[in-house]
């Protein structure tokens, strides 16, 4: 049995964007932070980020200097694997989106970590239980998704893979909360978890929609913020994550199971065009700087299109999750609020435009473009 939170400290791999800013939630929430990662620039560039951070903090009177100084304090940067993990209780395993990557770090942190140490990684789309299995602790390891950037996003998945312990899950929780996250548990390990289950078919969908219906870019996306109460358009929220993020997800949920993408061409001609969204200039829309502009979206707009196929897209896949026991409608909303900034219920939404309408329509498009788009036995039971 693990104590309850012996955890005080941290080793997290991998120093980019996403690494350096869990190492500075935990160390902002009183843990000693190892960060490690395979060259002393990266760590040096890292470290630079966690201090820009935390003077910004200062000047905006968030935290005293002081403070400042005691958080960046807490985090050691170290190259050394063995070193890196001398003292963790708990490793957060944050490198690239990559299968074989990931298991090489595992096969040489497994033989260095000692056997207690509990390992979490941040992936978003692949699947803990396989990479949980190339360790000799799979009921030490857990899926802990933070999203980006970890300052300031609310959310984080966890996902217990098929061998997960009921106490390291609990721990992880436990380590959530205090970080000041909200976690929300996705009880199954599917492909692309809760948001990426919701968020990435839904790309794809709004490209089907503009092929059918001849909506341009800015009406569907004002569509989407004004009439389903998202906080930007979905071609918009597609460019500021990344066409190069978008597309390796999307292949890694179809290469696990069909059912949950409708892969639509484009994405993945945008990602092979370099077209990556904000930060190369160009995806949907053309950014003429690495400034971040908003897109020109209106009500007029919004009225132009009538976003019933997205509504039904997203909501199938939410009822998907439940279906396969992977969420509840509860843990679903909390996850869609924080994580992709909704401002209203889905399925408040979804009954104000009426289940059967959804559920027909789907019938309507299973007819026209195959199975995928089958009404979930869910939908079909609450028309």
């Amino acid at each position: 049995m693990l104590k309850k939170m012996a955890i005080k400290n941290i080793t997290v791999l991998g120093s980019g964007v996403m690494g350096h800013g869990i190492a500075q939630v935990s160390a902002t929430a009183g843990y000693n932070v190892v960060l490690r990662d395979i060259e002393q620039g990266f760590l040096d560039k890292a470290m630079e980020k966690i201090k820009w951070s935390l003077d910004k903090l200062v000047s905006k009177e968030k935290i005293s200097k002081e403070e400042g100084d005691t958080i960046f304090a807490r985090i050691t940067p170290i190259v050394n694997l063995s070193e890196a993990t001398k003292n963790a209780e708990l490793v957060i395993e944050v490198v690239p989106e990559i299968m074989d990557l990931k298991k090489k770090v595992y096969a040489e942190l497994d033989k260095v970590a000692a056997p207690e140490v509990i390992f979490a990684s941040n992936t978003s789309t692949l699947p803990i239980t396989e990479i949980a299995n190339t360790t000799s602790r799979p009921e030490k390891f857990i899926g802990i998704h933070f999203f980006n950037p970890p300052q300031l996003m609310k959310l984080v998945e966890v996902i217990p893979g098929e061998k997960t312990s009921k106490e390291v899950t609990e721990m992880t929780l436990e380590y959530v909360k205090s970080v000041n996250k909200q976690a929300v548990v996705c009880r199954k390990d599917v492909p692309g978890f809760i948001i990426n289950r919701l968020f990435i078919p839904m790309v794809h969908e709004a490209c089907f929609v503009k092929d059918r219906t001849g909506a341009t870019l800015e009406e569907i996306d004002s569509a989407v913020k004004f009439k389903l109460g998202f906080p930007m358009g979905i071609f918009e929220l597609a460019d500021f994550t990344g066409m190069d993020v978008i597309h390796k997800a999307t292949v890694e949920m179809h290469l696990r199971d069909k059912k949950v993408i409708h892969p639509h061409p484009l994405v993945e001609k945008m990602f092979n065009e370099k077209k990556l969204g904000q930060k190369s200039g160009e995806g949907y829309y053309k950014y003429s700087d690495t400034k971040y502009e908003r897109v020109a979206l209106s009500e007029e707009l919004a009225e132009k299109c009538n976003p019933i196929q997205l509504v039904a897209n997203i909501l199938n896949n939410a009822a998907w999750l439940v279906t396969n026991g992977a969420s509840d409608i509860e843990e679903i909303e909390k996850a869609a609020q924080l994580g992709l900034g909704l401002k209203k219920p889905l399925f408040e939404t979804a009954k104000e435009i009426g289940i059967k309408k959804i559920v027909d329509e789907l019938n309507k498009l299973a007819e026209e473009h195959g199975e995928f788009y089958r009404p979930d036995p869910l939908l079909v039971s609450m028309q």
